[in-house]
């Protein structure tokens, strides 16, 4: 089966590092396309199409401010990704759990001596 394209969903938009190094910025606040290509050492160029990107899924609004655009986040697209992922808690707690459990058993031998 062929991959989808990348604007296709925020599943297959932050498949890019550098998409989920934007999205890391942006949690600070809004940011211009500069500052944001500035950061992550790329050009504006490749920043913008990253950005309009993540705007076509949902996960990145912008907005005009005088002469710049500014971009922010918008984390209501990450539903999915959440959703998704809340889906292994379970099995990351039972895991947890177990290895807890782990460590107690090797630690009783100690205390006893």
């Amino acid at each position: 089966m062929a991959r989808a394209a990348t604007t296709s969903d925020a599943f297959n938009a932050i498949a890019e590092p550098q998409r989920r190094d934007i999205l890391v910025l942006l949690r600070a606040g809004e940011r211009p396309v500069t500052d944001l290509a500035q950061e992550l050492g790329m050009s504006q160029t490749r920043a913008s199409k990253h950005l309009r990107v993540l705007r076509e899924v949902g996960l990145v609004r912008d907005r005009r401010a005088g002469k710049h655009r500014l971009y922010g986040l918008d984390a209501r697209g990450l539903r999915p990704i959440h959703e998704w992922t809340g889906g292994f808690e379970r099995f990351w707690n039972e895991s947890f759990d177990r290895l807890d459990a782990y460590v107690q058993d090797l630690r009783q031998p100690q205390q006893e001596e």
